[in-house]
């Protein structure tokens, strides 16, 4: 995810952050799962995508100091399974009573840096991750979404150079000390392409 963004999404974070309501960044209907836990689908996503709900401590287990094992795809959207391993440092902290969780993760091996800044949206109850990096230095469109358990599903809309794309983070926890996130890129909401995993350890002191 490499594209520009423009100024208004920028401003719509600071604003966020602030303690504006996020109730204007995506336009969202509400719908009910399977199991009868309120979601909503997006307008711009896929009809077929059911977008969760969560609650304001999901992010609290995630809050300290983790390495991360990345495997990133060297080549997407051709079949390929030739991975990139490197690794990640990673802090992350909680805000506003758990209401925003801010991380920045250094890859040293990598030479940059990235940081993600979720905020929760207590009328919806989703969240919304933004991710930004040292190497664009862009806000990239959040991807909304929650926690069920210990399994977290979130969607939005991107770029991946200059092609329209869905985007699907998924997390689990398992357990206190540790943690799998993985991202995924469809053209039609439907097939996806994982095309990067992390697998965090909890750094003890």
């Amino acid at each position: 995810m490499t594209f520009p963004v423009s100024t208004s999404r920028r401003k719509l974070l600071i604003d966020a952050i602030a303690g504006a309501s996020a109730a204007s960044l995506l336009p969202i209907a509400g719908i009910a799962t399977a199991s009868g836990k309120q979601a909503s689908t997006q307008d711009n996503t896929a009809s077929n995508l059911v977008i969760p709900t969560g609650g304001v401590h999901d992010f609290d287990f995630f809050v300290g100091h983790w390495h991360g094992t990345n495997r990133r795809l060297k080549q997407r959207w051709v079949g390929s399974d030739d991975w990139d391993v490197f690794p990640g440092d990673l802090r992350c902290e909680s805000r506003m009573g758990g209401g925003v969780n801010i991380d920045e993760v250094n890859f040293a091996t990598k030479g940059w840096s990235g940081m993600t800044v979720r905020i929760f949206n207590p009328k919806k109850r989703q969240w919304s991750l933004y991710w930004i990096n040292s190497i664009t230095g862009e806000l990239f469109p959040p991807v909304v979404g929650g926690f069920d358990g210990d399994h977290g599903e979130f969607y939005g809309d991107d770029t991946d150079e200059g092609k329209p794309v869905k985007v699907r983070f998924r997390w689990k926890r398992l357990g206190p000390d540790d943690a799998h996130w993985e991202q995924a890129f469809s053209i039609d909401g439907k097939a996806w392409e994982t095309n990067w995993t992390c697998e965090f350890a909890r750094v003890k002191t």
